[in-house]
């Protein structure tokens, strides 16, 4: 077996796994050894920012998950795609930038997670970002992580933000600035109308730093512990096996999924689940692998009236010729904005003190995410319920590290998930209906005028909702004595040390919107924390 010793491992490459290994090495003073299950980031389709509908069950790319089946979707087993290549999620995305609302951050703090308000997360969002309008109160240029606005404005678009104004919700030209409500165009994490990945924004530039290794198709099997302080870790590569020895600190960046696996494999865990599987009990941790939360998200298909959408560009051979030279000597068209151009954040009810839904509309309409679109000219409002009760939860099912561990989302089991989004689809609706869309609606297509009542919706919400790709919240942060909590607001792993977590699974709530840029900043934040840490002992 060959040994290697570093100061810092960082498991995972992916959003905040780059933002760690480029900060931790930035001073020469440590070294970092950065380990990424799957391959290098050199697949053609991830920096075409439509490309993700070719990765998004790309098998190489992708962990290509499946839930297990949930009884609250008629027992349907729904595809988990999760990035599994440098820059992990982030280089399969839908490149949409939103932090979440001001309001998450003080929630968690409010929680007892001190440090992670809204005054105190800012600044790292600031940091990373190179926002292409400039630096202002709420934004930051400069930063590693380009976020650009869509370079084109398109007449269906500015119908849906057209009908939004109609019914009552603003315009809004920035969901990351003073507020989030209203509708409006998408900022995208695209540099030049190519994904700007985390792989690309924080991995590229610094890739001849003597002192940080990249090891790619590197499997984390298992950490190294003596009593309760993490000494180390294995990894598979190439059919044969690492043990590395850290001197200072492990840090868990694997995401939702894998992260709870790598500590259940570990013998950190509730013994309940590990001691079935013959796994030893290291370390009893009820919480790992709790609180698993998702956004779930029912799509609302229309015929247009108009050719167009997206489906008319792909289903002609000139019209592909077309955008295809556009992408190539412009930078412009369909190529270079992805699949959701623009969407929204508004309430479902008055009563409602703050958004929560979350539309993604996009010129286009298909059976599933990475599919075929339609033959007809089509288009889609998608709504999904921004901070659901349901809980969920991920466990091994097997103490071998390459078996896929059980997701079992529990999506819709609370009553209030069920009527927000079947209040969802009646706003969808709402805007299809309005005097701006008339000239492009032909007819509804999904779910189709015959589902009218409450449970007719629900039903359609079981049969067909996906998820939009948040898994969250499965290490949550939270004070020691919590009983589901597993890491503190330092994210060290309670009860062990030499073990962090620093990715989307520490959030003890999902934030309100994609969740690619608050784990970038969780990934800024704990590097900060670390650092501190290590100059103080």
């Amino acid at each position: 077996m060959a040994e290697r010793e570093v100061d810092y491992v960082v498991v995972g490459a992916g959003s905040a796994g780059c933002v760690l290994a480029n900060r931790l090495s930035a001073d020469g003073k440590y070294t970092v050894l950065l380990l990424e299950a799957g391959p290098k980031d050199h697949n053609l389709w991830i920096h075409v920012p439509i490309g993700y509908g070719k990765t998004i069950r790309h098998k190489v790319l992708n962990w290509c998950y499946n839930t297990e089946p949930d009884e609250n979707l008629h027992s349907r087993s729904m595809f988990w795609p999760r990035g599994k290549v440098l820059g992990g999620s982030s280089s399969i995305n839908g490149l949409i930038y939103i932090r979440g609302q001001h309001e998450d951050f003080d929630r968690w703090e409010s929680l007892g997670n001190t440090g992670w308000g809204w005054s105190d997360v800012l600044p790292y969002f600031r940091r990373s970002e190179d926002q292409q309008r400039g630096a202002d109160a709420f934004h930051g240029a400069g930063g590693p992580l380009t976020v650009s606005d869509v370079n084109e404005k398109h007449e269906l678009v500015e119908a849906f933000i057209a009908a939004g104004q109609e019914v009552g919700f603003p315009r809004n030209d920035d969901f990351n600035g003073p507020q989030q409500e209203g509708l409006g165009y998408f900022q995208l994490t695209t540099r030049n109308a190519r994904r700007c990945s985390t792989a690309r924004a924080f991995l590229k530039p610094i890739a001849k730093r003597p002192n940080l290794s990249v090891e790619t198709n590197a499997l984390c099997t298992r950490l190294e512990l003596e009593g309760a302080k993490v000494t180390g870790l294995r990894f598979q590569q190439g059919g044969s096996e690492t043990r590395v020895a850290v001197r200072r600190e492990v840090i868990l960046a694997a995401g939702a999924i894998n992260s709870p696996q790598i500590l259940e494999l570990s013998g950190i865990g509730d013994p309940e689940v590990l001691r079935p599987l013959g796994v030893e009990i290291v370390h009893a941790l009820p919480g790992v692998g709790a609180n698993l939360q998702d956004h779930l998200q029912i799509r609302v298909m229309a015929r247009c009236r108009k050719p167009v959408t997206t489906n008319d560009d792909l289903n002609s051979f000139v019209r592909r010729m077309k955008i295809g030279m556009r992408y190539v000597f412009l930078r412009k068209g369909p190529l270079a904005v992805g699949v959701n151009q623009a969407g929204g954040f508004v309430k479902t009810r008055p009563t409602v003190d703050r958004p929560d839904i979350q539309f993604h509309f996009g010129t286009l309409s298909m059976d599933k995410t990475g599919t075929a679109v339609h033959d007809f000219s089509g288009f889609t409002i998608s709504a999904c319920q921004l901070r659901p009760d349901s809980r969920g939860s991920v466990h091994i099912k097997s103490a071998d590290p390459t078996a896929y561990p059980g997701i079992y989302p529990n999506y819709l089991s609370a009553p209030r998930d069920r009527e927000v989004m079947v209040d969802g689809v009646r706003v969808c609706r709402q805007l299809l209906a309005t005097e701006a869309m008339r000239e492009y609606v032909e007819a509804e297509h999904a779910p189709g005028v015959e589902v009218q009542s409450d449970d007719e919706i629900l039903d359609f919400l079981r049969r067909e909702s996906t998820t939009i790709y948040h898994p969250v919240g499965t290490c949550r942060m939270g004070q020691a004595q919590e009983v589901d909590a597993v890491v503190s607001d330092r994210l060290k792993v309670h009860g062990i040390t030499g073990l962090r977590i620093a990715d989307a699974s520490i959030m003890p709530e999902i934030v309100s919107g994609n969740t690619n840029a608050a784990a970038i900043m969780i990934g800024e934040k704990a590097s900060d924390m670390i650092l501190e840490d290590a100059a103080g002992s």
